[in-house]
């Protein structure tokens, strides 16, 4: 039997940055390994108006989608305009960043190529207190 998630019902946890309140967003997991998933994990989240992911690299490909909202994937190599629809591929340790630049909440979908990994940012992030954040079962 495949398990449906209702993502809508998942509790978010809101993450901001500890230096830069305007990395501000909410989520959750909802697939990860020995969570509805074997060798992949799902992220949903919501980004406010002006608020933004925060710098960062993923230790696994990451593929989005953009449910609703409008924004900027900022990345080295520049901007790139996204909204409802949009879906990016983002190879492993590419730093990026996600900014809500309309007016609406940004909801997103992100996909990752494993069952457990980390996320690394630029700055630390509150909660937990660290640069690191990444799947529930990322210690083992």
């Amino acid at each position: 039997m495949v398990p449906v998630v209702d993502s809508t019902m998942l509790a978010r946890a809101h993450v901001q940055g500890a230096a830069d309140k305007s990395v501000n967003w909410a989520g959750a997991f909802a697939t990860c390994g020995g969570n509805n998933a074997t060798q992949s994990s799902t992220i949903v989240y919501e980004i406010e108006p002006g608020g933004h992911l925060g710098w960062h690299t993923d230790a696994t490909e990451e593929t989005q989608y953009i449910i609703a909202g409008t924004g900027e994937l900022l990345m080295d190599d520049g901007k790139h305009a996204v909204g409802p629809g949009s879906v990016f591929v983002l190879p492993t340790d590419v730093r990026h960043d996600l900014v809500n630049t309309g007016t609406e909440t940004l909801r997103a979908v992100a996909f990752f190529a494993a069952a457990m990994f980390t996320q690394t940012f630029d700055q630390i992030m509150l909660p937990p207190n660290t640069h690191v954040l990444g799947t529930p079962n990322r210690e083992g």
